[in-house]
Order: C-alpha cells, then structure tokens, then sequence
C-alpha cells in the first residue's frame, strides 16, 4: 500500500511498455507520465523548488514565475499548490488547450504570449516577459529552467539510474531534446559508467538546439527556439531529428495498439525507431524516454479536425478515430439521426 500526504511524492519509476510488436524492432519505453503532475517535468519541477527552498530563495510570499510550453508549468502549478506558493506560468500559443486549463485548475495564472521575437521566437518572447516580471517586483522568483543545474542534475540522481539497474546490459538510450535537462541529466549519468552506452538526442524538426535552420513548429515539448544553455554536446552521441508528421504517425501507431502517449513521446519514438533501423539489430538493448501521456492531446494531435487543418487529409487519415467520424459524418450527412446504426460506430 502506498501512502502519500503530498502530490510530489508519487512517482512510478519502474514502468516500461515494450514496444517491439509495435514499431518491429526491439525497444522498451520507459514511461514518466505516471505521478500527479503528469510528466516527466515533475522530477526537474521539485528539484528545483527544494532547491530553492533550501538556498533561502523561496519565502511564504514567494510567486514562482516560469516560462513553459506546457509540462513543466503543469508540474510547478501542482507543487506551488501543495506548497503555498502562487505561481505565474508564461507561455504562448502552441500550449495545448487542455494543459492551459489544468495549470489554471490548480490555481496558477497563465499568461499567454502572442508575438514572436524576430530571432527568437515565442521562447525568446515569453523569457522577456518573465524577466520583466521579475524587475517588477522583488516577491517573483524565477527557477529558470533554461540554465538551473537542478534541471538536470534530478535526473542525474533519479532517472539514469532507474535505467540502468532495469537495464544492466543497455546499449543505447534515446532522450528527447528540449530544455536538455532531462538529456544531460541522463548524459551525465551514462558517461560516468564503465558500461559504454550510446545516448542519442532526439529532436524536432525546426528546432536549433543542434544547429538546424529553425521553422515554426505546432506540437509543444521538445524542440527550442533559443540554444538550450544547459546543453554540452560532448556527451551525446548522436542527434536524430523528427519532423512533425512522423511525430503524428508514432502517436497515432502507438495509440492502435492501446497507448495513448503525448506528442514529445511520440517524436522520441520515431526517432528511436528510425535509428534503430540503421544501427541497430535483434540482439540490441535501446530503451527510450517517454515524458507524457496523450490526454492533454485529445484538442491537437489526436483530433482528425485539427491535423486536417494543419497537416492535409493523409495525416487526419492516420488518426485512430477517422475512420469512426468518418461514418458517423456520413450518417448525419444522410439524415439519419443518431439513432442509425451507422452513427453509433
């Protein structure tokens, strides 16, 4: 039995899908999407407030304030709530609908920005306001995700080895890129073990954490628009890059087979899964890091209206329930009624 007396301290560590009858080819999916919060933004969420409380930084008048696309402002929203801290949570446009009302359920004012910065887009956009924010009043206090050590260091100490002692013969891990602070973390923790193992950076299309042009992007997580400062690239191994569509088609894939996963995890499986089919074989130990569920999802990635919009008729096609409107559509279009067989597809 397990019992807790705050949110932040429940965490499923150990589970993992294996993933081989899905994508056909060896590749278990370690799943950080089970605790309160979410997503796998809980560990670096707590991280750096206790690390802050301890430093004297955080005060019963203290308001956290932190720029997110979306998971790590669920996860401060929750721990300021159990905490009694207020929180304010910047963040632009591509936050799905779903996480917006979440943070504001647990009782966080979300402020949305709406202007890109010429040279670094709405990131760029959204750390002007936080830091004007912090200008403006000595209560704000700013964890700063984008450069705070504890980012990754939670999961130099936590997730690395989870891995590890579930995976004593591990060969390669794939994490996504966005902060970094999950990737380094894990890096950091790899590098220092004498078993060698690959660790492969997968990220956005679009996105110049390594380099490559940037173009907008619609499906929040990974990906950034300004260069991760916490980023080292020497202890990663290989960078994988995944455009949007075979973002979708990874979490639409996993979803016919019963696991409904958000979008940064369906881009760390299309990048596991394209890598692995040049490098890898039957006998190799990949594991990859999903950082969320799809439920905050169900508005964007999984709505066959919303992909038709922005991604054409073949990706909505792709989508698990398509085919069903399709029908009931069909139904309507016919008139007849929701009492037709047809409409209850």
């Amino acid at each position: 039995m397990t019992v807790i007396s705050a949110p932040e301290d429940f965490n499923t560590d150990d589970l993992y899908v294996d993933l081989a009858t899905v994508v056909d080819t060896p590749l278990y999916l370690k799943c950080e999407g089970f605790n309160f919060a979410g997503s796998v933004k809980l560990k670096a969420a707590l991280g750096m407030v206790t690390a802050a409380e301890r430093a004297g930084r955080l005060h019963p008048w203290s308001v956290l304030v932190e720029s997110s696309s979306g998971n790590l402002g669920v996860a401060l929203a929750m721990i300021a709530a159990s905490r009694g801290y207020r929180f304010v949570c910047v963040t632009d446009p591509r936050c799905n609908p779903a996480t917006h009302r979440l943070m504001e359920a647990l009782g966080a004012d979300v402020r949305v920005v709406d202007v890109r910065d010429a040279a670094g887009g709405f990131l760029a956009t959204r750390i002007a306001m936080v830091r004007s924010l912090v200008a403006s009043d000595d209560r704000y206090v700013w964890l700063d995700q984008y450069a705070n050590p504890e980012n990754w260091g939670s999961h130099l100490r936590s997730t690395g080895p989870q891995i590890e002692a579930a995976f004593p013969e591990l060969d390669v891990v794939f994490v996504g890129a966005g902060t970094t602070g999950t990737l380094m973390g894990v890096a950091r923790y790899f590098r220092s073990r004498p078993r060698p193992v690959r660790v492969v950076a997968v990220d956005s299309v679009g996105s110049v954490t390594f380099g490559d042009r940037p173009t907008p992007r619609l499906i929040p997580g990974l990906g950034t628009s300004v260069r991760p400062a916490l980023l080292d690239e020497s202890y990663i191994d290989d960078v994988v890059h995944v455009a949007e569509p075979d973002t979708l088609e990874a979490c639409h894939r996993m979803a016919r087979h019963g696991f409904l996963f958000g979008g940064s995890t369906g881009t760390v499986v299309a990048g596991a899964t394209a890598w692995l089919a040049r490098h890898g074989d039957r006998g190799t130990t990949a594991v990859a890091l999903a950082p969320d569920l799809g439920e905050r999802y169900l508005d964007t990635v999984y709505r066959p209206s919303w992909l038709r919009e922005h991604f054409g008729d073949d990706v909505a096609a792709g989508a698990p329930g398509a085919a069903a409107m399709t029908v009931g559509q069909l139904a309507g279009s016919l008139g007849e009624g929701l009492d037709h067989p047809a409409a209850r597809f």
